[in-house]
């Protein structure tokens, strides 16, 4: 018999051999990583080329679009009906339309600072197109309420801890604290100034307010917060620009009211009175040094009394 094991052939691989084919293995691997990278390094560089030789253009287009102001009819059509509304506290029509031409020659974009939320919150916020419009309402609940239903309104609560009935003692306390607290000219979000507000949003002090309507809070009863503080921070805002147009526009509604007449007289000045109905009373106000010490230019004897507005 032949032994079967005769024929049996030993075959070794040498450790190099092993080595060499999983060195093959690797070098194919990187290759192929190496060309994967390049192309993707091309793709971006490509991207990236075609974003920046596109964005001036794209730029551009954008900037015309959202600077182009509303059309005569969409504006005077929105007035239309704003003003016809049925609700017993919306504004007249010639009022609308006095706020409206305002807006529509402050320069781009309009700085609009609201005091109270009202019929007319959405009608602002369309009115000053491509601006910037900020309510302050003192109903933190409505407040909230209205940003909920309408995202695109900026709307702040603020707590007035004012009275209607202590209108005479708050006007006798900033008159006496003209050089301290309640200076004229002044950083609100500081003072201790009793009729000043300082505790509105950081950013509302820093903005350069180009119009300020006072159209809140309520002053129907004694204990009412009344608008004592509106007139007087609105008077302090406009004379405290650092920038922009030196002329603030403050409009105060229901012009015949008592505090919004005396305030007005204290605190905006009847020489900067340009314009003045039953129910609209427009200020222009420039802004003043930081050393000034008084409220007014003129000497105001008769305060309490109503005077005839200044022509334009």
């Amino acid at each position: 018999m032949k032994n079967n094991n005769s024929n049996t052939k030993l075959i070794l691989l040498h450790p190099y051999i092993q080595k060499q084919g999983s060195s093959n293995r690797l070098w194919l691997l990187a290759f192929i990583s190496f060309f994967t990278l390049a192309f993707l390094a091309t793709l971006i560089y490509t991207r990236d080329s075609n974003s920046n030789s596109t964005s001036p253009t794209t730029m551009h287009t954008t900037s015309l679009s959202t600077n182009t102001p509303l059309p005569s009819t969409v504006i005077n059509t929105l007035i239309h009906y704003a003003a016809k509304s049925n609700d017993t506290y919306h504004m007249p029509h010639s009022d609308i339309k006095t706020i409206s031409d305002v807006l529509r020659k402050c320069s781009s974009p309009c700085n609009f600072l609201v005091f109270g939320l009202t019929h007319e919150t959405l009608l602002w916020k369309a009115l000053n197109h491509n601006g910037r419009t900020i309510f302050i309402d003192e109903n933190r609940y409505y407040a909230a309420y209205f940003e909920e239903k309408h995202p695109e309104i900026d709307a702040y609560d603020v707590q007035y801890t004012t009275k209607r009935s202590e209108m005479k003692e708050l006007i006798a306390s900033a008159k006496e604290q003209v050089k301290n607290e309640c200076k004229p000219v002044q950083n609100l979000l500081f003072s201790e100034c009793k009729l000043g507000l300082n505790d509105l949003p950081n950013h509302v002090y820093e903005v350069d307010w180009d119009v300020i309507l006072v159209d809140g809070p309520r002053g129907d009863w004694p204990e009412a917060p009344g608008r004592m503080s509106a007139i007087f921070t609105a008077g302090v805002l406009a004379r405290s620009k650092k920038g922009g147009n030196p002329k603030t526009h403050v409009f105060v509604h229901d012009f015949t009211g008592k505090v919004e007449k005396v305030c007005g007289n204290e605190f905006l000045c009847k020489e900067n009175l340009v314009a003045g109905t039953h129910s609209l009373g427009h200020y222009v106000l420039e802004k003043m040094d930081e050393s000034s010490v008084q409220y007014c230019r003129k000497n105001n004897n008769n305060n309490h009394s109503s005077g005839n507005a200044s022509s334009s």
